[in-house]
Formats: C-alpha cells, sequence, structure tokens
C-alpha cells in the first residue's frame, strides 16, 4: 500500500516509517529536514520535503497516497499538531483521500478518566498543557472532518519493545494502568489500523 508519514522524524514517526516499510508498504516520509532520516535506506522510502503548514506542500505530497499516517510532535510549544492536521485535511479533501490514522494522547475526551492526579494536574494541567491543548484541537478537526479516521490515543512512550500485552478501548473509568506504552507498540497499532475497519470512525485508547 502506499502511504505517507507526517511527523515522520519524531519518536513514533520513525517508528512508523521503519515498520511500514518492513510490512511491504511504499512509504513517503514528509518531513522538514530530510538528514533526520539518513540513517534509513530502503527502495520503498521516499522522503517528500515540505512544511505541513504549508497546504501547497501538503497536497503535492499527498498525490497517489492510500492512506496518511499522522505522528505530528511540537514539544510543548502548542501549535504544529493542530494546524498541521488542518492542513493535511484540506489537502486530503482536495485529493479525494479518505483514510486517516492519527496518534493523539491518552487524556483527551472521555479517556481522561484514565489518568492519574499527576497527569491530570502536574503534567497535562501545567507541565504539558500547551501541547495537551493542541492535541485537544487537532482531535476537533479530525471528529468534524468526513474522513475514514481512526484516533489512537496512547499513554506515555517507552523505549521497549512490542509485546502486544497492552490494553485496547478501554472505556474512561478503567484505571488499573500504568500509563505507559512503547512507542514501537504505538507504531504498530497504527499500521494495523490498515487492515481492519473495528476502529474506523473511532477513537482508541491503549496503555499498558
Amino acid at each position: 500500500m502506499k502511504v505517507i508519514i507526517f511527523g515522520a522524524t519524531g519518536t513514533v514517526g520513525i517508528e512508523i516509517v521503519k515498520q511500514a516499510l518492513k510490512n511491504g508498504d511504499e512509504v513517503t516520509a514528509f518531513v522538514r529536514d530530510p538528514q533526520k532520516l539518513q540513517t534509513i535506506s530502503h527502495p520503498n522510502l521516499h522522503i517528500h520535503v515540505g512544511d505541513v503548514l504549508s497546504l501547497n506542500d501538503v497536497e503535492n505530497a499527498l498525490q497517489n497516497q492510500e492512506a496518511v499516517f499522522c505522528a505530528l510532535g511540537d514539544g510543548r510549544k502548542g501549535k504544529i499538531r493542530a494546524e498541521g492536521t488542518k492542513k493535511i485535511i484540506e489537502a486530503m479533501r482536495k485529493k479525494g483521500s479518505k483514510r486517516l490514522i492519527c496518534q493523539t494522547t491518552l487524556g483527551l475526551g472521555e479517556s481522561y478518566g484514565n489518568l492519574n492526579f499527576i497527569w491530570k494536574h502536574v503534567m497535562f494541567g501545567m507541565l504539558l498543557k500547551k501541547a495537551f491543548q493542541d492535541h485537544k484541537l487537532q482531535e476537533k478537526y479530525i471528529l468534524d472532518s468526513n474522513l475514514d479516521y481512526t484516533i489512537v490515543r496512547p499513554s506515555a512512550f517507552t523505549d521497549d519493545q512490542i509485546t502486544n500485552t497492552y490494553r485496547i478501548g478501554f472505556d474512561g473509568s478503567y484505571k488499573k494502568l500504568n500509563l505507559k506504552i512503547a512507542r514501537k507498540e504505538v507504531a504498530d497499532f497504527m499500521i494495523r489500523q490498515l487492515d481492519t475497519n473495528e476502529y474506523l470512525k473511532r477513537t482508541v485508547s491503549i496503555s499498558n
């Protein structure tokens, strides 16, 4: 399948790139700095240099793509995720693309109930407040779109390996979580959405 990855040089995005290539997909990595992917060499990897805030750049990159992955990051600044996703949605509408798989964060919507005191009041309440609000607006743009989206809400990232022991699709009342998940597992779960409609037009929480 021909797929494009926005946020391809981020910690989750680069895992999506690697695993999509291993999966046999034809991968376009949308990047601002191609040097950040210089360690990956593969005949099915195409680098598209552009700015996700440029509608023209995004439209050009979406040509003939069958599915779109979004794993945009912005640290604590609180802007790129929502505004970049808005541009992706606009470009997808123009190009007739429908399938969007986007990584946001556990804690949005009903999953706020899954967070503990530290994550609610210290991390998302203060330290990562701008990033949390950015993800919140990002989800709104997707939910208001007519795309065939899947929104994946992972907890805090680790560098662990894939174990497939994490929980999937729990409701906001579930409390028995350690609120961590491996980046590799987030990428693996997102790629597996290409082969299923189970979470089509839905949000899904994942965490250990």
